[in-house]
Formats: C-alpha cells, sequence, structure tokens
C-alpha cells in the first residue's frame, strides 16, 4: 500500500498563513465577553489542536469538561461548532475563539504536527489488517460503555428483523430517559447526551427507510419525555432541545411516510391540546403539508368542537386541558386568520376579556386589519373596567391611539396616572411629547420633578426603592432635561443606584469634571470592597475614564492609594499591574 504524500512544515504553514483567523471578525461574532475568555483559554493552554488543513481545524479544549471544536473557512469567513452548552444557546463560544486565536499563533513545528496527526494513525490503522481492528475496537468498548452500546445498536440495525428492533430501541429509550428522583442542573448536560445518542441512532433508522418504525419509536419518547421533564432541572433547556430534535425527526418521518391524514390529525390535536409543554404548539401548521386537505378539515372540526365547549364552560368529557385553552384559541385563530375573517379572529379573542391583557389582544387584532376607532372602543373599555389595576400596554396602546385622534388631553391624563404608579424615563417622554409646545412641556417637566422628588422623599422601605426605583427616575429625568448639577443635588440628598451614578457621572465628565471623579472615586471603591473579576473589570473601566479627567500627577497618586488600601485584593493588583504593562 503506497503512502500518501505527508505535508510538509513549509506547505502547512503556508495553507495557515492564508487561512488564518482575522481576530477582528473573530472578536465581533464572538463578542467582547467570551472573546477575552476565550482569549485566557488560549493563554492557559488549554486547547490541542487535533488536525489542520486548508479549510478545517479540529481541536479539543479543556474547560470544565473536555469539548470537541471544529472551526471551517479562513480570513473573515469562518463557521464553526463546539459541544458546549453556550455554542448550543449563543452560537459562538469562547472555546472556538480559544482554537481560533491558538491556531494564529502556532509556530511551524506545531504546525506540521497537527497537519499530520490524524493522518499518521490513520496509516497506522490500515496496516493492522480487519481482524486485528475488530479486537482493538472490542478492548475498548469493553472498558465504555457507551461505545459497546452504539456497537450492538449498530449491529442490530443489520441484522434484526422489526420486532427485535423496536425492543431493543425502546429498552435504549427507556434507559436514556430514565430518572430517578430528580436530575438536578449539574447532571443534565449528561443526562441529555444519553438521550441525543438515541435519537442519532433513531435518525439513522430513518434514514434507512424505517419510517413507520421510527413513528412508533417516537410515541414512546414522547411519553417517556413528557413524564421525565417534570422532574429535572431544565434551566439551560438541554432536556426541551431533545424533545425538539425527536419532533423535527417526527415531522420527517411523517413527511416520508404519509401516515393517514385523519388519524394524524387526532393524534396531533391531542398532543397539542393535552401536553404540559409546547413542542407540539402550531402543529395543523407545522405539519399541514402532510395533513392535506382532509387532515385540516379533522383538525377544524376537532378544534372547534371543543371550542364550542370551552365557550360555553360546558363539564363533562374533553380532551382540552385547563392549560391547553391558550393553544386551543391559538388553533382556532390560525384557522380564522386561513379563512381572512377579522370577525372570527376578534371574537375568539373576546371570549376571553379576564384581565386588562386581554382586551389589548382584542383591541390589537382590530388596529392590525385596519379597524382603528374599534380598537380605540376596546382599549378605553378595557381601562374602565381595569381602572385599578392598569395594563401598561393597554395605557400605552390607548394613548397612542388617542394622540393621532388630536385627544391629547385625555391621552396625557392616562399616562400622568401610570407615571404616579410606575414611574419610568420612558413614560416621562410620553409626557413630554403627548404636551406639545415648549411651555406645556416645562410644565410638565416641573410636575414631573415634584412628583419624582416627593416619591423619593417617601423612598424609605428597600421595596418601594426596588419597585419604583423614584430616586433613580428622578436622577435619570434632570439627566434627560441637561439640568446636571440638579441631578446632582437629587443624588445628595435622596441617593441612587450605582448605574444610574455611573450614567450621571458618565453624562457630566464634560461640564462637572469634578462631580465625575468623585463618583467614579466612590464607584471603584465600591466595586473593589465587594470583589470578584467582575467588579475588578468594571472599577478599572471607570478608573480609565478618571484618567482622562484627572492629571497625571494627581492620577497616579490616587492610583497609588488605591493599590495601598486594596493590597490584599491580589486578582485586582494583578489586573490594576497587567492594564497599566499594557
Amino acid at each position: 500500500m503506497a503512502q500518501a504524500r505527508k505535508r510538509s512544515t513549509s506547505d502547512v504553514e503556508a495553507v495557515v498563513r492564508a487561512g488564518r483567523f482575522d481576530v477582528a471578525a473573530l472578536q465581533e461574532i464572538a463578542g467582547d465577553k467570551s472573546f477575552a475568555r476565550g482569549s485566557a483559554y488560549k493563554a492557559d493552554g488549554r486547547v490541542e489542536v487535533m488536525t489542520i488543513d486548508d479549510t478545517r481545524v479540529i481541536a479539543r479544549v479543556a474547560g470544565t469538561e473536555i469539548y470537541r471544536c471544529e472551526l471551517t473557512g479562513r480570513g473573515k469567513s469562518f463557521s464553526g461548532h463546539c459541544t458546549c452548552q453556550a455554542f448550543v444557546d449563543w452560537a459562538f463560544c469562547k472555546h472556538l475563539t480559544a482554537v481560533a486565536l491558538t491556531v494564529n499563533d502556532l509556530d511551524p513545528e506545531a504546525l506540521g504536527q497537527a497537519s499530520n496527526r490524524l493522518g499518521k494513525i490513520r496509516y497506522h490503522l490500515r496496516t493492522k489488517g480487519i481482524d486485528r481492528l475488530v479486537e482493538m475496537v472490542l478492548d475498548l468498548a469493553g472498558r465504555d460503555p457507551k461505545l459497546l452500546e452504539e456497537l450492538e445498536l449498530s449491529a442490530t440495525l443489520d441484522t434484526a428483523d422489526d420486532a427485535t428492533l423496536i425492543a431493543q430501541f425502546k429498552k435504549a429509550i427507556t434507559d436514556a430517559t430514565r430518572v430517578r428522583g430528580y436530575v438536578e442542573y449539574r447532571d443534565m448536560r449528561d443526562w441529555a447526551r444519553r438521550i441525543d445518542g438515541v435519537l442519532d441512532r433513531i435518525s439513522v433508522l430513518r434514514d434507512g427507510g424505517k419510517v413507520l418504525l421510527v413513528l412508533e419509536l417516537l410515541e414512546h419518547f414522547f411519553a417517556r419525555m413528557d413524564e421525565a421533564l417534570t422532574r429535572v432541572d431544565d434551566s439551560d433547556g438541554g432536556g426541551g432541545a431533545c424533545y425538539a430534535r425527536a419532533c423535527e425527526i417526527h415531522l420527517a418521518a411523517c413527511e416520508q411516510s404519509k401516515p393517514e391524514p385523519i388519524k394524524l390529525a387526532r393524534e396531533l390535536f391531542k398532543r397539542e391540546v393535552s401536553s404540559d409543554w409546547d413542542f407540539f404548539f402550531g402543529a395543523s401548521e407545522t405539519y399541514a403539508g402532510v395533513l392535506g386537505a382532509a387532515g385540516l378539515g379533522e383538525y377544524r372540526r376537532l378544534a372547534t368542537e371543543a371550542w364550542q365547549k370551552v365557550k360555553s364552560r360546558q363539564r363533562g368529557r374533553t380532551e382540552v386541558q385547563p392549560n391547553g385553552e391558550y393553544a386551543l384559541r391559538a388553533m382556532m385563530e390560525r384557522f380564522a386568520e386561513r379563512d381572512n375573517d377579522v370577525d372570527g379572529i376578534i371574537a375568539i379573542r373576546a371570549n376571553d376579556l379576564s384581565s386588562a391583557y386581554r382586551y389589548l389582544e382584542v383591541a390589537q387584532a382590530c388596529l392590525d386589519n385596519g379597524r382603528e376607532q374599534e380598537a380605540l372602543k376596546w382599549a378605553e373599555e378595557g381601562l374602565w373596567k381595569f381602572e385599578d389595576e392598569p395594563d401598561k400596554g393597554l395605557v400605552l396602546f390607548a394613548c397612542d391611539l388617542l394622540q393621532q385622534n388630536g385627544r391629547n388631553e385625555d391621552a396625557s391624563a392616562l399616562l400622568w396616572k401610570l407615571f404616579g404608579k410606575e414611574p419610568s424615563v420612558d413614560l416621562y417622554q410620553r409626557l413630554i411629547s403627548a404636551a406639545g409646545d415648549r411651555k406645556a412641556q416645562i410644565g410638565v417637566r416641573d410636575d414631573a420633578v415634584a412628583m419624582l422628588s416627593a416619591r423619593a422623599e417617601k423612598s424609605g422601605s428597600q421595596a418601594e426603592w426596588d419597585v419604583f426605583g423614584a430616586p433613580d427616575v428622578l436622577v435619570r429625568v434632570l439627566m434627560a432635561e441637561g439640568l446636571l448639577a440638579d441631578a446632582w443635588a437629587a443624588v445628595g440628598k435622596h441617593g441612587c443606584r450605582e448605574i444610574a451614578m455611573e450614567e450621571l457621572a458618565k453624562a457630566s465628565e464634560v461640564d462637572l469634571p469634578a462631580e465625575a471623579l468623585k463618583a467614579y472615586a466612590q464607584l471603584v471603591e465600591r466595586k473593589v470592597r465587594m470583589g470578584g473579576q467582575g467588579n475588578y473589570e468594571a472599577a478599572y473601566a471607570m478608573i480609565k475614564r478618571m484618567r482622562r479627567l484627572d492629571g497625571a500627577t494627581q492620577h497616579s497618586a490616587y492610583l497609588a492609594d488605591l493599590m495601598t488600601r486594596h493590597k490584599a485584593k491580589r486578582n485586582f493588583i494583578k489586573l490594576l499591574a497587567s492594564k497599566q504593562a499594557s
């Protein structure tokens, strides 16, 4: 057997130099936080490049566990995949960043080793012969239960009849989804990974044409997962992602097998309105191509029959559970939309007017279909009915329509009432907008400042401070009006949260630099005393801003004093030293 030509170090270096990853593009796609963490991972030597060629890099990164990373492309055009949860949530993670930065800095010798690593292994295995390879794989399987299970199922796929396949796969599903007591957050990734492995094999079945088996297996899977998800901490959504993937496999299998549409409609309808989860929400639309006219007709019949029972609140046998009413209502709306039945959509939404938000939904449906006056009528009715507990969304919706109809005084009255309950800068800006001329706007400003000042005087209880934050709103309103000195006076009298003080300090750097410096110094002190890398980074960001406001001598003296007083905060001192060095 002829050995493939071994790539020279110069060949590899030329490839990587031409295809290295653009750092600016990398930072943009990763974001500052992931880029910084990826840089730290690279500096700590956590990346092991497995193989590299013209277009692809495969590497392992040591984090909480070992992650497999793959990068394709070069320069400013590249993409990647990582086995970590952050990649699932945010698409580009610190591990991929670390790999790209490591590749950029590989020396010629390391490049050569990485490019030839898997090639050497491949050549070595080819020289062993089939029998020896079989023994090697079986030896590994004896030490790795997951590999052994993979090999057993693979062998079953090649030799077993349908009954055996069903039995073995159902057992695999049961084992993978089993919950003993409760699956804690820290164990969820392994639990979801086992389920993903079973779904991989079910996908192989589907690709092999055994779609009817797949549909039967997925019925078992959904039943198991419906129960299992009630006993796991799925904060990161790993279990839900497995369920969603199974739904995708189910849809693809239905598209391949074309099941009887009436039966499928009944099964999907039952899942949509009876499940505690929303994975089959909107199934009539998702499966429309498979259901066809007959299936959609049956779906509509079932929905209409159930909806009549919900409307009349009749007791008796129905597939609709209390938590399925929302799904049923949405289902009826979708059928009405198919018919372009605006009155039907409004009637469906108006069936439940138990909250101000429900009125908003009806009013929005009217407005979306060009019925502005009808929308305003519904909005005002909702505001009247729920006068003592106004919904902010409904108030703002009504105010917009009132202003469009020249009823600025009515809009202002609603805004003032809401502002008194939930003061915010956004509501203040709306009040200014509704006021009209500048004289009226100044009157609004003075009234708002007086109201907020009085409210801030009473903000003694932590509960009221947390809910309404009147001192913060007061400071931000004065900032919006350019009254920075008044804003600082309000801070001195009533205090405010750190984020509002920092915003005011930034706004004051030009006109009131002494106030800004004083505030930054207070905030830095608080951050450093609290400790933690995040607080240290935030403190340093403010120190950088202080440097631009302070004289060089005074700033050096400030830093020296800060470092002396907090010398026990070693990570903070280390951060300052590294930033000053760079």
